[in-house]
């Protein structure tokens, strides 16, 4: 699945899965904008990119600031070897919080970036793309079809961002625009491992199907599927990597 002369955008790439599907597109031979709000995170990862070959450049980006993000897009429009074929919106956060606790910036915190911000640079991505078409992958979550306790923004912003997928997928086909989503289950990053250590991370292990946690690379097959021209006649597709997590027993 070579990417060759194509050229991406993976928001939120500054840390966790961002960064490492910024680095499998490189590595596939992309030229790949990576995007965030942390600018020195980005510098590092595109140094990286550098030293192994591939073509990075950061770029600075909000995507709950409409005017960021077309600002962006300028930038990569000016500077990309030839017009954007791939995004892939992965910018978002998570809270952990009751719901009857939740305050009202809460929710917003939770819900501008995971879906307002994703549907802004998915509209300027298909804005790059309606001349040539090109793949729009958006990254959700099982948690977008199921839910857990305390993390009722984040659910609601991920089952949100899966019919914005269906939705943008049925609106933007005429233009050659593919929009299908990856849905991760638990995947073990930096940030938690610790937590699956313990005996509540061993719990939950406990409860999905296959016994184990994912890897970041078992998401490398499915998202890079969803990237290049071997997707071609796929578009509002939901693939879940998640270990039998979602057909489990109740």
């Amino acid at each position: 699945m070579q990417l060759n002369g194509k050229v991406a955008l993976v928001t939120g790439a500054s840390s966790g899965l961002g960064r490492h599907f910024a680095m499998l597109l490189a590595a596939q031979g992309a030229t790949v904008f990576v995007a965030a709000r942390r600018a020195s995170a980005l510098e590092a990862l595109a140094e990286e990119i550098h030293r192994t070959g591939g073509a990075c450049l950061p770029l600075a980006m909000d995507v709950t600031d409409a005017a960021s993000v077309a600002d962006a897009f300028e930038r990569i429009a000016c500077e990309a070897p030839v017009p954007l074929s791939i995004l892939v919106n992965n910018a978002g956060v998570a809270q952990t919080r009751a719901a009857i606790d939740v305050t009202a910036q809460e929710w917003l915190d939770v819900l501008s970036p995971n879906l307002t911000g994703a549907f802004l640079v998915a509209r300027e991505g298909a804005r790059a793309m309606r001349r040539d078409g090109g793949a729009i992958v958006n990254i959700a979550s099982i948690l977008g079809e199921r839910v857990s306790k305390g993390l009722a923004a984040y659910a609601t912003s991920k089952a949100g961002l899966i019919q914005l997928t269906k939705a943008l997928a049925l609106e933007w086909a005429p233009l050659g625009i593919r929009v299908n989503a990856l849905a991760p289950g638990y995947i073990e990053t930096d940030l938690n491992r610790d937590f699956f250590a313990s005996e509540a991370g061993q719990r939950l292990i406990a409860r999905i199907p296959q016994r184990q946690l994912g890897r970041m690379s078992d998401l490398d097959g499915p998202f890079l599927l969803l990237c290049s021209d071997q997707s071609r006649y796929m578009t509002g597709a939901v693939i879940a990597v998640d270990g039998g997590h979602l057909v489990s027993g109740l």
